[in-house]
């Protein structure tokens, strides 16, 4: 019981999901779904997270310090049913998307076993609204490879709307907007 006790409250609730902010005990978890070959396929960083200092770094690195400044970051996503954080949804600040115009991107990832269940559309579309009406963020992007189709009707179901295509290091890749 003292484990769940450290855990930051939630910030998003949908009927079958929990986001919160990230702490470093979620590191294995943070390893599990990071290292997975399948959730990592379609991101650019495949090789990131190898172990499980990589998985204390980016929690560190990219989703605290993310917190502090600007004030958001991906969130741990959290299946209520299990109880198990299963990967991550949430907004960041980034420099290079749009490109290099910059802005505000979602990301979610998940794994495996909980695809085809709809979660991610309900996580994103949920994260979406959050960072409207909490966050007042109006304008989010997604950056998806073209051959990720799955993650593209994520996507469009939740309302996003495709803007622009492009190269970029040898992927192509779709760019998406809020309506």
């Amino acid at each position: 019981m003292g484990k769940t006790m450290t855990k930051p409250a939630a910030l998003i609730e949908t009927p079958r999901l929990t986001m919160r902010q990230f702490v470093m005990e979620d590191a294995e978890a943070v390893y599990r779904f990071s290292s997975n070959p399948e959730v990592v396929r379609y991101t650019g960083d495949e090789d990131a997270v190898k172990s499980l200092d990589d998985a204390r770094h980016v929690i560190e690195k990219y989703w605290l310090s993310g917190y502090r400044d600007p004030g958001f970051a991906r969130y741990a996503l959290i299946h209520k049913q299990s109880n198990e954080l299963i990967g991550f949804c949430g907004i960041k600040h980034e420099p290079l998307l749009n490109r290099g115009q910059g802005g505000v991107d979602i990301g979610y990832r998940m794994l495996p076993e909980y695809w085809g269940k709809g979660l991610a559309t309900e996580a994103v579309s949920a994260c979406l609204r959050y960072a409207r009406e909490t966050l007042g963020i109006n304008c989010v992007y997604a950056e998806v490879m073209k051959e990720n189709v799955a993650s593209i009707r994520v996507l469009e179901k939740a309302g996003m709307v495709r803007i622009d295509s492009y190269e970029d290091q040898g992927a192509e890749l779709h760019l998406y907007r809020t309506a």
